[in-house]
C-alpha cells in the first residue's frame, strides 16, 4: 500500500515545517489530526483543506466545518474523504486553514511517494521536524497579586526610610510626621514667631 509524504509548513513561519508519512487509504482527517499533534495544537477547531495548485490557488474544499444547504455534496467532509481520492499530482500542494477565527494557515506539500509501506510503522506518523512552532493562544506571564493581610503596615514605612535617596530629608520628616503629630517645620515657624515678637518689643521700648 502507498504511504505519503508530506511536507507542512506554516505560511508565516515558512522556516518551521514538519515531515508526515500517512496512507494513501488514510482520510483527510487522519492528516489533519497528524499535523496537531505534530505542532502541539488543539484540533478541535473548525477547519478546511483546499486542493491547489502550483501557485497555492484554492480547489476543492475538504473541511470539518458546518456546511451550508447549499454546500453539501459540493464540499467534501474529511472523516469520509480519503486522500487518495482526491490526490493525482505527485507533486500535489495543498492550502490549509485551521481556526477561521484565528485563521493558522499551512502550505502542504506531496513531496515523495513510498510504493510499500513500513510493517513496523504505526500511520500517520511525524518523521521530522523543524523549528518550534508557534503557539496556539497567546500566555500571559503575570504573577499572582499579593492578599492584602500579607502587608505590615510598620514594615512598610520602614522599608520606605530605608529606601530613600539622599537629599530626601523633607520626605522623611513627612514620614516620621506620620508617627508622631510633629512636623519638623513647626519648631522653626516657633522660633520665627519668638524672635518677632522680641524685636517688636524692643522697638517699643525705643520710642
Amino acid at each position: 500500500m502507498a504511504v505519503y509524504r508530506f511536507r507542512i509548513t506554516f505560511e508565516d513561519f515558512d522556516d518551521i515545517h514538519r515531515d508526515i508519512e500517512i496512507r494513501s487509504t488514510q482520510s483527510f482527517e487522519d492528516l489533519h489530526l497528524a499535523i496537531h499533534g505534530a505542532i502541539g495544537f488543539d484540533p478541535a477547531k473548525p477547519s478546511s483543506f483546499y486542493m491547489s495548485d502550483d501557485y497555492w490557488k484554492k480547489g476543492k474544499e475538504i473541511t470539518t466545518r458546518d456546511l451550508k444547504d447549499g454546500e453539501k455534496g459540493v464540499v467534501l467532509i474529511m472523516k469520509k474523504t480519503r486522500l487518495c481520492d482526491c490526490i493525482a499530482d505527485p507533486h500535489q500542494k495543498i492550502y490549509y486553514i485551521f481556526d477561521f477565527s484565528s485563521m493558522w494557515t499551512f502550505h502542504i506539500e506531496l513531496i515523495k511517494i513510498l510504493v510499500n509501506e513500513d510493517p513496523g510503522a504505526v500511520y500517520p506518523r511525524c518523521i521530522k521536524v523543524t523549528g518550534e512552532a508557534p503557539k496556539q493562544y497567546g500566555v500571559t506571564n503575570l504573577g499572582a497579586v499579593p492578599d492584602p493581610e500579607d502587608f505590615d503596615d510598620n514594615q512598610s514605612l520602614i522599608d520606605m526610610e530605608e529606601e530613600l535617596p539622599e537629599g530626601t530629608e523633607g520626605d522623611e520628616a513627612i514620614v516620621a510626621a506620620d508617627e508622631t503629630g510633629i512636623v519638623a517645620g513647626d519648631d522653626l515657624e516657633t522660633a520665627d514667631d519668638e524672635l518677632i515678637d522680641e524685636e517688636g518689643a524692643t522697638e517699643g521700648e525705643e520710642f
